[in-house]
């Protein structure tokens, strides 16, 4: 592999890493605010969450972005192809993200609602101060799991011809000819994005757990650790029934 060659897999490293954020920025932003309308009150703020979880998580998101792209000009909309890339991405992820959201929230003791309404907190107090405090160490694990995803799914953006890194690996293996050499790099190098991206998502982790007084799990490079003795004790607390 020669220089130019090289240059051209770090260009795309770049642009998929833009991309990634980008995506995940819209994804936990519509998580978040369609994950807590899906615990809401009122019935017709449910309905309407639902109806958008429900058509995102049903729909491709490769379809999703080729509307974007080519369709939406049509209604006198044009979109640049690493927008209609995000907003696709963001869109889809966001809908799982917010069942994610909705879950962790909905696992929340109850006596903790009922400790905040006795403070006389407001809905949006309670939100803020009690309940999403504990809910949002519950989704790091899962939303872990979705950034690896979203992570993936942007090589999808290399048929909007977008220079991420598939799209750049393609360029060299047509200059080259060489598949087997140019599609194991860009391999590695969506494993070793993955690998940090996770390392920064369980340092996340840790803090949020520690921020509410939890003991953050031990953690190897790529495995969990759980103590022996801390399983003892979690065996002998539910009586030693499973």
């Amino acid at each position: 592999m020669t220089g130019p060659l090289w240059q051209l897999f770090f260009e795309g490293v770049w642009i998929t890493i833009q991309l990634m954020v980008y995506s995940a920025l819209l994804a936990a932003t519509v998580a978040f605010g369609i994950g807590m309308a899906r615990t809401s009150r009122h019935k017709a703020v449910r309905f309407l969450s639902g109806v958008y979880v429900e058509f995102f998580r049903g729909t491709s998101a490769l379809v999703l972005m080729f509307w974007l792209f080519f369709a939406l000009p049509l209604l006198g909309w044009q979109l640049a192809g690493m927008w209609a890339g995000t907003l696709a991405l963001g869109l889809s992820y966001g809908a799982y993200g917010s069942e994610v959201v909705r879950g962790a929230i909905q696992s929340v003791a109850p006596a903790q609602r009922e400790a905040a309404i006795a403070l006389s907190f407001s809905p949006w107090q309670r939100m803020r101060k009690v309940i999403l405090p504990q809910a949002v160490p519950e989704m790091m694990p899962p939303f872990n799991n979705l950034l690896i995803e979203l992570l993936k799914g942007t090589a999808l953006a290399s048929l909007l011809s977008i220079g991420e890194l598939t799209f750049q690996a393609k360029l060299a293996r047509l200059s080259t000819g060489e598949s087997a050499q140019v599609y194991g790099i860009i391999l590695v190098m969506y494993f070793v994005i993955a690998f940090c991206v996770t390392r920064v998502m369980r340092l996340l982790e840790r803090r949020a757990k520690a921020s509410i007084g939890q003991k953050p799990e031990r953690a190897g490079w790529f495995s969990r650790k759980l103590p022996v003795k801390e399983l003892e004790t979690q065996i002998a607390a539910t009586g030693g029934n499973r």
